[in-house]
């Protein structure tokens, strides 16, 4: 995607249950800044809404399509992305519509504030970055790039847990010595990541750990005073007390407060609180500023924080590899590492097997520090030397595939190309 301007800029796309967020970070001075909705104001929220106008093929987005849906001027088609990822057909006048087609018009359109925000420089790449990258969630995304004719290999997805991950990266080390807790209230819970660092490994390790915790549905304050302080109480106190569960006998540096629903109107004994020792930021554009910290660390590498690796629900925390002789020393090949993307992790060899008809693969746990060796019988292989191609993958987060294919030896022995297969849990 190329924009006029000089600037090389990479974007951070944030969706969310009811709105979209969207950062840049300029790739020259690592400044990364969010897009608001309403000139002149730091709205950084957009409503993923469309609003098709009845009769015609005009559709808005966002806070005009809300505007307009309220005016009775339009048809309002909400929880886009949820559609799209649920894949069913929506009817609109008697016309059906691709879901995927439509969220694909919505963020379109959104990006079109790139080029008022950003002086309409290039972008290098995006990062969609959302709650859970499953795997329908990714192949939507997948489609959404593709009909936007975004280059595969410039097209990243994140979890938000990642995203909160790479967003710490880049804060200062007061407020990453101990634990750090983002808390986002969403619909009908409050979700919490505990991030925390294991300094005992190298490089150091870092995971978090993710709690949903009931809480009231958010509502808006009542006009009449007395009933709304009731109400501010009531909310206070029953986050008062999952703020202290959820610090209870822990060490934390610091304390995120995710989503609109959070207002200091009615935070008070509870933000008291979390006060207490602790750095305490209030906002709701992390995930997408994290997402673009993401893309730096990837383009440009992180010299600002020391080498660690990320082990999230996502992540791979095994290193797979295999013992291999070389110049007549065996060495370790490393075929997988710890830190990437299960559903990315991939790995094609070929290597030779001097004899038998059984190879082996080396597990080494990098939270646990157990190894544990994995070994594959290829019955019906000819004897003598083989040429093999191996090639790993993941096909689920703890579930690794190995296919090993016969590729014979040269002018001595014609290839089979027999495939062994097998999974294994890991």
């Amino acid at each position: 995607m190329r924009l006029p301007g000089g600037e090389k800029y990479v974007v951070g796309y944030d969706i969310g249950d009811t709105y979209v967020q969207i950062s840049y970070a300029n790739m020259n001075n690592n400044n990364v800044e969010t897009i608001s909705s309403v000139a002149g104001e730091e709205i950084y929220t957009i409503p993923a809404v469309l609003c098709k106008k009845p009769g015609t093929n005009q559709w808005s987005y966002g806070r005009e399509a809300l505007k307009c849906a309220e005016e009775e001027q339009g048809i309002l088609i909400e929880h886009l992305f949820e559609l799209a990822v649920d894949g069913e057909p929506i009817l609109i006048q008697g016309e059906s519509f691709d879901p995927v087609v439509l969220f694909t018009m919505f963020v379109k359109k959104t990006f079109s504030l790139l080029s008022q925000a950003a002086g309409g420089d290039r972008i290098v790449a995006v990062a969609f970055t959302c709650g859970k990258m499953e795997t329908r969630v990714r192949e939507v995304l997948q489609q959404v790039a593709g009909q936007m004719r975004l280059k595969e290999d410039r097209v990243f997805f994140k979890s938000h847990q990642e995203s909160f991950y790479h967003y710490m990266r880049y804060q200062p080390e007061d407020l990453v010595r101990f634990q750090t807790l983002l808390m986002e209230y969403r619909k009908k819970d409050m979700l919490v990541y505990r991030m925390e660092r294991n300094l005992r490994t190298d490089p150091t390790t870092v995971y978090v750990e993710e709690v949903r915790y009931p809480f009231p549905a958010y509502e808006p304050l009542p006009e009449e005073e007395e009933v709304r302080q009731e109400a501010i109480s009531a909310l206070d106190r029953e986050f008062l007390d999952l703020a202290a569960k959820t610090c209870e006998n822990r060490m934390i540096s610091s304390v995120y407060l995710i989503g609109e629903r959070f207002s200091e109107e009615w935070l008070k004994d509870s933000l008291r609180y979390l006060c207490r020792g602790r750095r305490v930021f209030l906002g709701n554009n992390l995930y997408s500023k994290g997402a673009c910290y993401g893309l730096l660390e990837h383009y440009k590498g992180n010299s600002i924080a020391p080498a660690q690796v990320f082990l999230g629900d996502d992540k791979l925390k095994v290193n797979i590899g295999m013992l291999l002789s070389k110049g007549g020393q065996t060495t370790y090949c490393s075929l997988l590492e710890a830190g990437a993307n299960w559903y990315e992790a991939e790995c094609s060899r070929e290597i030779y097997l001097q004899e038998g008809n059984c190879i082996e693969v080396q597990l080494a746990y990098v939270l646990s520090e157990e190894r544990k060796t994995v070994s594959m019988s290829l019955d019906g292989l000819p004897e003598g030397i083989s040429r093999l191609g191996v090639q790993l993958y993941m096909e689920a987060a703890d579930l690794l595939v190995l296919e090993i294919e016969d590729l014979g030896f040269g002018q001595f022995r014609e290839a089979t190309h027999q495939v062994w297969a097998d999974r294994v849990r890991i």
